[in-house]
């Protein structure tokens, strides 16, 4: 379970004297903690491989977000830190797929459900988010799912 893999980084982290890893992790555990709170009052993931990922997809993204940012406005060595954490998360992420393998999920998904239109986005993405959410950025994978539909 990648919950255990955190928890097993982050005693390594602080064995060895990594700061920026264990700071990076404690970031990590502390926003998961806090989606386990969320997920009490909600409906939860139906795995809890499933929460973590999602978790950590919206940290790199939001990190993403900064690092383009702190380019724009000059400050590199803060676009640099938020790099860092974006490399110490990403090694929990599951294999991503490439863009090959999302257009061909996409196709098939697309075949099976008898997608033809852009009125079918709705339903071809809903079921490509509940079949391969962890192993896709869902944002670049709406831009090839309206491609396809087009």
């Amino acid at each position: 379970m990648i919950r255990d893999d955190i928890k097993a980084a982050q005693i390594t982290a602080m064995k060895a004297g990594d700061k920026e890893a264990r700071a990076a992790i404690s970031l990590m555990q502390s926003a998961i903690k806090n989606r386990d709170i969320e997920a009490r009052t909600g409906k939860a993931p139906d795995s809890d491989d499933a929460l973590i990922v999602e978790v950590l997809q919206k940290m790199i993204k939001q990190r993403r977000e900064s690092i383009d940012m702190f380019v724009k406005g000059g400050r590199q060595e803060l676009a640099d830190k938020e790099a860092a954490e974006v490399a110490v998360i990403e090694r929990f992420l599951p294999q991503q797929m490439d863009e090959a393998q999302t257009r061909a999920a996409i196709d098939a998904i697309k075949a099976e459900i008898g997608a033809e239109g852009m009125k079918d986005m709705g339903r071809l993405m809903a079921e490509l988010k509940a079949r391969h959410a962890s192993e896709l950025d869902m944002s670049k994978a709406s831009g090839l799912v309206k491609a396809a539909l087009n």
